[in-house]
């Protein structure tokens, strides 16, 4: 029997263990650790394929420099599952096309060397002990093509990037769980002893366990059993340029602490993205508009600190640009929202990201963890409960979003 397809009368399963909704790279990690912990796990996904909505539009990056350590308790788990990911799902020889290219997240503002300085402290703190301070004359040195106004930065090699698509069909692949595609959660029922199963448009499923991994659909999933959660859901666009000579493919993934702008090069050409500070909240949805001067701008913000983009600017073309744009989801804190509802018993919250790539292995295996009885939650800090205790999880917030 296959494991992802659109299911009929005749096979529909209407009966499971655990019901992921949502079939982007964190349901699809979340449903191959609860298969893999002996859960008969089903995932629906109203989308005609796995992956096919917010993981792609991603930047596709993972890193261990975290300076919030409830981000790096997932982060550090999950690049290891990456980087030994063949062995964990089974399959000898799968390419997820790993780049340990590195992470730069670089600065022209010496008000925030402290800042800089103090992260580098703290990752070291948390167990990445090579992550590395560097000087703006270090950061030349090394990187050529970063401005001379550059005066600090934060620098990891091992982190880096993958084909996030490889890895979620990796994960499906490689669990017990089945994955129904063009099929859509419509409702979830309850009962006196609490969930009871999952209405879709192809039938009810019959379960006790829900995970809500619906990335920014995650609040309308929550509205079916009359809770608020607490995200918003953000538009966030990327750029790809096509191949130039002038983008230097050995490149880290280079962040503009200052400005928010950030890119990587991509088979010749280079990704590039901008975390708009004005970006209002949006309706989850399924089309997401791009701006049409976004490649511009983002050009703009890289300037100061990637002088090259200037001459790759001058004669630019609109058939070299391609824009795409998903949805980040923001919680209060800005950390996902990772466990049980006990005001729903049987429903679990695996959403809230903004960097759901890079943390999904980890915390597909937290929920596995949390349903099975192998984690409690109070021993969890990203619980959705934390608000409702009074708990704020600080951070090192320029370091958001990227």
């Amino acid at each position: 029997m296959k494991q992802i397809f659109v299911p009929t009368l005749e096979n529909f399963p209407h009966r499971a263990d655990a019901v992921v909704i949502g079939g982007g790279i964190v349901g699809v990690a979340s449903a191959f650790w609860l298969s893999r912990a002996g859960l008969d796990t089903v995932l629906v996904e109203m989308r005609q394929g796995l992956s096919t909505l917010t993981t792609p539009n991603s930047i596709e990056s993972f890193r261990s420099q975290f300076t919030e350590p409830a981000m790096a308790e997932i982060a550090l788990p999950s690049i290891e599952i990456f980087e030994n990911f063949a062995e964990v799902v089974g399959i000898p020889g799968i390419d997820i096309s790993i780049r340990h290219q590195g992470y730069l997240f670089v600065t022209d503002d010496p008000q925030m060397i402290p800042d800089v300085e103090a992260a580098v402290q703290t990752h070291h703190q948390l167990g990445v002990t090579d992550s590395e301070y560097l000087t703006g004359d270090e950061v030349r040195q090394r990187f050529p093509y970063v401005s001379e106004n550059a005066v600090a930065a934060t620098f990891r090699q091992k982190d880096g990037w993958l084909s996030s698509h490889e890895a979620t069909q990796g994960f499906a692949r490689g669990s017990r769980a089945l994955f129904l595609v063009s099929t859509k959660a419509i409702g979830i029922t309850r009962d006196a002893q609490g969930i009871s199963g999952v209405e879709t448009n192809c039938g009810t499923i019959a379960t006790r366990v829900v995970v809500n991994a619906a990335g920014p659909f995650a609040g309308l999933v929550g509205q079916m059993l009359g809770l608020e959660l607490p995200v918003r859901p953000v538009r966030r666009q990327k750029a790809y340029i096509k191949p130039r000579v002038e983008i230097p493919p050995n490149a880290p993934l280079s962040i503009d602490l200052s400005r928010d702008s950030y890119w990587r090069p991509e088979t010749g050409g280079a990704l590039i993205g901008w975390v708009d500070p004005d970006e209002p909240v949006s309706v989850p949805s399924e089309n997401i508009s791009t701006d049409r001067y976004f490649a511009a701008q983002n050009i703009e913000h890289l300037l100061p600190l990637f002088p090259f983009w200037a001459g790759i600017a001058e004669s630019l073309k609109a058939s070299d640009v391609i824009v795409s744009a998903g949805q980040y989801v923001y919680t209060p804190d800005d950390h996902p929202l990772i466990g049980p509802l006990p005001e729903v018993p049987g429903f679990y919250l695996n959403c809230g990201y903004w960097a759901g790539v890079m943390l999904a292995p980890g915390a597909g295996k937290r929920i596995a963890d949390l349903v099975t009885g192998h984690m409690q939650p109070s021993e969890n800090s990203l619980r959705p409960t934390r608000f409702a205790e009074g708990i704020h999880l600080e951070g090192s917030s320029f370091l958001r979003g990227h």
